[in-house]
């Protein structure tokens, strides 16, 4: 189903909290080239062969440029004592222009305050079952993030549970946010706020099974879109038909729009049981094209720096394998399956469930980041980094170990927190119960900001 790359093809730690490094072979063979070639010129001194040379020693420095960045990050725990972390959200809380961190723990809806991280207690005990999912951005223009949130999570419970809260900010953002209960499918499980045609704007929810479904059989799942501003007499709408069903939908990804007016409308892809499917959240009741054909517990979309588009995903859900999906155009939805284009990045991961998709070493390029949460028999924890290994996308490698079994990766998000120009990696872990911002550090890899 495509070709494997083994962890030995260019792996190499992360540099956390140190400066200084091994030198390259890239930097020795440079050297070592230019040493030789000038040694011999001095004793030919003819003017094509001095030509000869600086072109050479231009191509090698050129090569040497090119050469990716060690990945420098320095670790720092802002909650250590957290209940489960399952799900994480970045947004400007409090309108400072500061991107703060929120984060749906098992009993607790909290956020961290930029810059000093302080924590302060939005809702708390909202369901007799456990919170589950975040969504926050700012959807009125006034700089301050909107809030909702998913709880009663029980997957065994594919009638019954569920739960969908809009959160209400108060005039003092530090204290307690007020709850607004809304219609809901069983088995809550993800969410976005995401934008339509003439910057509408609407929550969408995905659970994780269709109603009443057993083992992952049965009846396909509801995606469901709420309207905002929500009103008394608003009603979920359905986002895609349930025929073809579709099953485990464990994580979706967000698609920016490229422009304005239609062109500014914001797509979604489903990690499912039957494979990646792409949704047009404002067409109700479409049918799902197929991106890839293969069980997906996570997936994130990213882009190469010629532009071509790919999916990458951990399959199956919670499973052991990272894979990448490369496009045939530019574009995601392109109307063809994916899955002929299928590299496996690792295969090593134990319950792989978090990924995220950015610039971190300022390549105009996107790179991968998986962590894992582990599982029984004390398998290590952990963070990674992976990088295209050339320009097509077609190999891949691992670049850097982020985290070494200090972080029992839950979520992870990538947000540049401090305004340096660099992506930090957020992450929450389940059994090591903490959050963790892995600020980036890289030399060189600071860029503008996107707008």
């Amino acid at each position: 189903m495509g070709r494997k790359l083994t962890l030995d093809e260019g792996c190499a730690p992360a540099t956390v909290s140190r400066r200084g490094g091994s030198v390259s072979g890239a930097l020795i063979l440079h050297r070592t080239f230019r040493n030789s070639v000038f040694r011999w010129v001095s004793h030919h001194p003819m003017s094509s062969l001095r030509i000869l040379v600086i072109v050479a020693a231009a191509i090698l420095q050129a090569a040497r440029a090119a050469e990716l960045p060690a990945l420098r990050v320095r670790a720092q725990t802002i909650d250590p004592a957290i209940q489960i972390g399952y799900g994480l959200a970045i947004a400007d809380v409090d309108g400072d222009r500061k991107d703060d961190v929120l984060l749906a723990d098992a009993k607790q809806i909290v956020w961290y305050r930029a810059p000093n991280w302080e924590k302060f207690v939005m809702a708390e005990n909202l369901t007799p079952k456990d919170n589950v999912c975040i969504a926050a951005r700012d959807l009125d223009g006034d700089g301050k993030a909107e809030v909702a949130v998913g709880a009663e999570w029980n997957p065994a419970d594919t009638v019954n549970s569920g739960a969908v809260f809009l959160l209400d900010a108060p005039a003092d953002r530090t204290k307690r946010w007020t709850p607004r209960k809304l219609p809901h499918e069983p088995t809550t499980h993800r969410m976005h706020f995401v934008r339509g045609a003439e910057r509408s704007y609407s929550l969408v929810v995905l659970p994780l099974h269709g109603r009443g479904n057993k083992n992952g059989e049965g009846e396909g799942v509801q995606v469901l879109g709420y309207e905002w501003p929500w009103r008394q007499n608003s009603r979920p709408e359905p986002l895609i038909s349930n025929l073809p069903p579709l099953h485990l939908t464990h994580n979706f990804d967000l698609v920016q729009g490229t422009g304005q007016g239609a062109q500014s409308v914001e797509t979604l892809l489903l990690a499912t049981k039957e494979g990646v499917r792409s949704i047009d959240a404002p067409a109700n009741r479409a049918v799902p094209p197929p991106v890839t054909s293969i069980n997906a517990g996570e997936v994130r979309r990213g882009a190469l720096p010629g532009g071509t588009r790919f999916v990458t995903t951990i399959e199956p859900m919670h499973g052991n394998e990272l894979v990448v999906y490369r496009a045939s155009t530019t574009q995601y939805s392109s109307g063809d399956d994916w899955t002929t284009r299928r590299t496996v990045l690792d295969d090593k991961l134990v319950q792989g469930h978090g990924l995220a998709t950015g610039d971190l070493l300022g390549t105009g390029g996107d790179q991968i980041v998986a962590g894992w949460r582990g599982g029984p028999g004390g398998a290590k924890v952990g963070i990674k980094l992976y990088v295209p290994a050339d320009a097509h996308g077609e190999a891949w490698k691992m670049h850097a170990l982020v985290d070494d079994n200090t972080m029992a990766c839950e979520d992870l998000k990538v947000a540049d927190l401090n305004g340096d120009g660099r992506l930090d990696i957020i992450a929450a872990g389940r059994a090591t119960k903490n959050v963790i911002i892995y600020w980036n550090e890289t030399e060189g890899a600071a860029a503008p900001k996107k707008k």
